[in-house]
């Protein structure tokens, strides 16, 4: 990178290099957003030959995805291996300086339009005055010129105005054209600089995205590569399937394991935008397929429930290099891995480092391996009644979210399944979540919030039956009720983690008898999840870290 070097531009080159589409508005830069007041102040501030600021530019042969033309005008594409300069700073200036003095229509993103052939010059005004207005409201029509007038009218439309105004209006043209612009240029530097030296320009805004970033370094206009639009197009494809809160940084993450087995930032800032390119199909498709394995196999219905958004990036380097669905060996330790990452608090911390060490274990699997960890997994009673506090949000509560919708509940009431959203299972309060010893009814009880609130006490159930049917009642009146409704209610519950109504205190209304057979059905189900190791056997040390982590971050 060579150092950033100051130059100065005139209005007519400067004009001149947005018109013939030399500068550009990267992708990466805010909409414009200035009134036409604050633009005609600064046209007012050059007429009166006061500093503006200097323009940065990023002079570069890359051709980036553009937000749009400056002043939304349709402008030429530069050619190929033509230098483009991109505004790094000073965008909504440059925008109000073009458009001021060209005189165009700005449309804003809310449909509002600006005419900025309406910025006019107050001939009658003094220097210490405001000189340039756009509210002409009581004005004599004939003191007043447009900018755009008075920089592009002929002879006899400067000739019609009174010969008192002569002098102004050749000074105020002659002030504009030959105001000189400052202007930074930044040469030769890669686009992680590029938006780096704009971060820390922009230090108040909103630092960029590392999508924000990727999206403006692989744009590639021969191939028709927008990165913004493809992971758009993936979404709305996994949105039929309930995925479609699939961030941008996991699929970064997977199109950088797959070519790199790492996805650090700066590891992702490094890949080749060819590469890049070259693997996003194939990526997407172990993006889709993962998703459908993690719907049919595991019975994950929504994106919601998965315990990390990170589990889709080593099953998608998993698909990847598997064309097939697994089979044997290979179902059996992706189903161990899944367990061990999400009933562990294994991505709750260092998440991308923690990843390039699972990618290995992926490739172990891959050749029909059972990998080795380095964290214990407890799947006994006690520690799920220690470490069950329900909080929609926490992965361990999710996996046993998981294991609850793998059975497919069905409805007290019918026996139909039970519809599960993904915009119902964000928070704790959620429709589809029923305290099967309501809260109100254990309070009543003198049970502490801890035990009431707890994954033991929630079954998953339609909003209809959760408010209108059950309530704060005792689970022995609602169920009796269910019951006289439901010939095959006990194949209801077995759906619940419920075996049977009687072993589980529910016509005593026994809470703490509900509490302990839930644990042992529970834990018999995650334990068919695991394949025991030693480490399983030895401690539970860094099991208790990462959920100490989880409860941290989560709060």
């Amino acid at each position: 990178m060579n150092l950033p070097e100051p130059q100065t531009k005139t209005f007519s080159s400067l004009i001149n290099a947005i018109e013939q589409g030399q500068i550009k508005i990267p992708q990466f830069q805010r909409d414009f957003v200035w009134t036409m007041q604050k633009s005609a102040g600064l046209i007012d501030s050059i007429i009166k030959g006061y500093p503006i600021g200097t323009f940065i530019f990023w002079r570069t042969k890359e051709r980036l995805r553009s937000v749009k033309n400056i002043g939304m005008q349709v402008l030429p594409e530069p050619e190929q291996g033509d230098f483009v300069d991109y505004v790094l700073d000073g965008q909504q200036r440059l925008t109000s300086l073009f458009a001021s003095l060209k005189g165009v229509t700005v449309i804003k993103e809310n449909g509002k339009e600006d005419e900025f052939s309406k910025i006019f010059i107050d001939l009658e005004s003094h220097e210490s005055d405001q000189i340039v207005i756009t509210d002409i409201e009581g004005r004599n029509e004939k003191s007043l010129i447009s900018i755009l007038a008075l920089l592009t009218g002929d002879f006899a439309v400067l000739a019609s105005y009174s010969p008192k105004y002569h002098e102004k209006l050749r000074t105020y043209k002659n002030r504009i054209e030959s105001y000189q612009y400052s202007i930074i240029q930044v040469k030769d530097a890669p686009i992680e600089i590029a938006t780096e030296i704009f971060t820390r320009i922009n230090v108040g805004g909103k630092a960029l995205s590392l999508f924000e970033i990727m999206v403006a370094k692989t744009f590639d206009h021969d191939r028709q590569f927008d990165l913004a639009e493809k992971f758009q197009e993936l979404l709305d494809d996994l949105k039929p399937f309930d995925y479609e809160t699939l961030s941008d940084a996991t699929v970064l993450q997977v199109v950088s394991m797959i070519l790199s087995k790492e996805c650090k930032r700066q590891i992702i800032l490094q890949l080749s935008k060819k590469d890049f390119i070259d693997v996003w199909d194939k990526a997407v498709d172990a993006i889709e397929r993962t998703v459908e394995y993690f719907r049919n196999y595991y019975r994950i219905p929504v994106s919601q429930l998965l315990p990390y958004n990170a589990l889709i990036v080593p099953f998608s380097y998993f698909f990847y290099h598997h064309n097939d669905r697994p089979t044997g060996d290979k179902q059996k330790f992706l189903e161990d891995f899944f367990w061990r990452c999400s009933l562990s608090g294994r991505y709750s911390s260092s998440v991308e480092s923690k990843l390039a060490q699972d990618v290995k274990r992926i490739d172990q699997i891959l050749i029909g391996k059972l990998p080795s960890y380095d964290w214990a997994i407890d799947t006994s009673e006690e520690f799920i009644k220690n470490n069950g506090w329900f909080s929609a949000g926490r992965s361990y509560i999710k996996a046993i979210l998981c294991v609850y919708v793998y059975l497919q509940p069905k409805s007290f009431n019918d026996n139909s399944i039970v519809n599960i959203s993904n915009y119902w299972l964000k928070i704790a309060s959620s429709k589809n979540y029923h305290h099967f010893f309501p809260k109100a009814y254990l309070k009543r009880q003198s049970y502490g919030d801890f035990r009431i609130n707890h994954i033991l006490n929630i079954t998953i159930v339609d909003d209809f039956l959760n408010k209108r049917e059950i309530r704060a009642q005792a689970p022995s009146n609602y169920m009796a009720k269910f019951r006289s409704q439901n010939p095959n209610l006990e194949i209801a519950i077995k759906t619940h983690l419920i075996d049977d109504l009687d072993m589980f205190g529910i016509w005593d209304d026994d809470y703490d008898k509900f509490f302990d057979a839930r644990a042992k059905i529970l834990s018999h189900e995650l334990s068919k999840r695991i394949i025991k190791q030693e480490i399983d056997k030895r401690g539970q040390s860094n099991l208790v870290d990462d959920f100490e982590e989880e409860l941290t971050t989560t709060e």
